[in-house]
């Protein structure tokens, strides 16, 4: 069972923009928000060279790595065809407008992997 922990409001983070969450260990989780409020939650490292994915531009339910342009999906983390790769993905829970992430996938998924 999920252990969510607040991270920020909604409106906190800019539409068909990011967010990003400091981690004690591992490169900081990027935190999206699409044009319709959807929230998502990646490792802020593109599987291809590791670009700061809270960098890219938004659009639909992607991002765009700012480095070279791969194209990410925000549900799955995946690279779009023909690019392949993908980055970690990380529960999200939004009530009432409260975004919150799970502690635990926080302290022990992608923790190897630094800025």
């Amino acid at each position: 069972m999920p252990n969510w922990i607040p991270i920020c409001r909604v409106d906190d983070i800019p539409v068909l923009g990011a967010r990003r969450v400091a981690r004690s260990q591992g490169a900081e989780v990027a935190v999206f928000r699409t044009s319709n409020d959807k929230v998502f939650a990646l490792l802020d490292r593109c599987p291809h060279k590791g670009g700061p994915l809270s960098q890219g531009i938004v659009f639909g339910e992607s991002v765009a790595c700012p480095l070279h342009n791969w194209t990410i999906e925000l549900g799955s983390g995946c690279a779009k065809a023909p690019d392949e790769g993908c980055a970690q993905r990380f529960a999200v829970q939004v009530d009432n407008g409260q975004v919150a992430l799970d502690a635990d996938e926080l302290a022990t998924l992608a923790t190897d992997t630094h800025a």
